[in-house]
């Protein structure tokens, strides 16, 4: 029988309707076009003077800006969808409220490689994508301007414009919708009990472990309760933590095995699957240091979102998190 669960933070309610999940879902591999000349690629080694001009790079000893020898590049996306140049001059129209598009927009490329992805480089290369988005929310964050940022990758086809692997830094002049949503249910439940909702959350998975397929010393990673789509996961820090760009060195390499663990075994269930990654982190302020704590989504892209979703404000999931989550559990890869 369907069920309607309630997301905690959200408030949001989800239809789980295994019922559903008996009609062909399309569940098919899919294809991201691929560039066929590396060459003709602007985020493979060699090609450093096809993007604008970094503002971070790992790199090989004595190894020139903008040149090969690098294993991580950050550069200004070519097409933003913010500017960092200008002011905000926020007016009203009418009814209507405008400002200009003040923010940062780059791209973290993930590997010099075109060949590779997240799920088959080495974890220590995953640790240096953990290091970049640290070290770049950390510079970004001294421009007082800019009041919110996100890490997001959209990988596969019709998540991602490149098929070389890569993913996103936005800063932005205001708190977006979904996170002032995120920030005021936290804040509500921390009214209401004195503890966070998020390590709260940890609790419950960890204490009754059937929608849990990962955990060590410092993450756990689940398929939440109110999942919106199948095998939607959640990575959450063990020790409550407001701003990702703070996490201690000594969690990296957890965080980087639980984001790598996560994707190869959705990769396993589904070659070349489609996926969005997204870390959310505190706005840029302390006040919400008490009830916020950072998380990682991931979510694959199987079902789509049709008239009744975009209607009602509901999502329907065909798979319940607990039978996500025992398919995950027992994939077996290599760490």
């Amino acid at each position: 029988m369907p069920q309607l669960r309630k997301d905690p933070v959200l408030k949001q309610w989800v239809i789980i309707s295994p019922e559903r999940g008996k009609r062909p879902l399309n569940y098919k591999e899919s294809t991201l076009p691929q560039v066929d000349n590396p060459a003709d690629c602007p985020f493979c080694e060699g090609n450093e003077q096809k993007t604008p001009p970094e503002t971070l790079a790992f790199r090989k000893t004595g190894t020139g800006t903008n040149q090969t020898g690098w294993w991580i590049r950050v550069v200004p996306d070519r097409f933003p969808i913010l500017t960092p140049h200008g002011d905000t001059e926020r007016e009203g129209i009418g009814m209507f409220d405008v400002m200009n598009s003040i923010g940062i927009h780059e791209v973290v490329i993930e590997t010099p490689r075109h060949d590779q992805s997240l799920h088959s480089v080495s974890i220590d290369q995953v640790k240096e994508v953990i290091w970049a988005y640290k070290q770049r929310l950390s510079d970004i964050k001294k421009n007082p301007r800019f009041k919110h940022f996100m890490i997001v990758k959209n990988s596969g086809q019709g998540a991602a414009s490149f098929s070389h692997s890569h993913s996103h830094i936005v800063a932005t002049p205001i708190i977006p919708k979904r996170v002032e949503e995120e920030i005021d249910g936290a804040r509500e439940y921390f009214h209401y009990h004195d503890r966070c909702i998020y390590c709260d959350i940890i609790k419950q998975e960890v204490t009754q472990p059937h929608r849990v397929f990962h955990e060590d010393f410092a993450f756990v990673a689940f398929c939440p309760f109110a999942s919106r789509f199948p095998f939607e996961i959640l990575i959450i820090p063990k020790r409550h933590q407001t701003f990702f760009e703070n996490i201690e060195n000594d969690h990296v390499l957890p965080f980087a095995n639980a984001l790598q663990i996560s994707v190869k075994k959705l990769q396993t269930i589904l070659p070349n699957l489609p996926y969005n990654f997204i870390i959310h982190t505190s706005p840029c302020s302390d006040a919400y240091k008490e009830f916020f704590h950072w998380h990682a989504e991931i979510i694959p892209k199987l079902t789509k979102v049709a008239g009744f979703e975009w209607g009602s404000g509901f999502y329907i999931n065909p798979m319940p998190p607990e039978d996500a989550a025992k398919v995950l559990k027992e994939i077996k890869i290599s760490e």
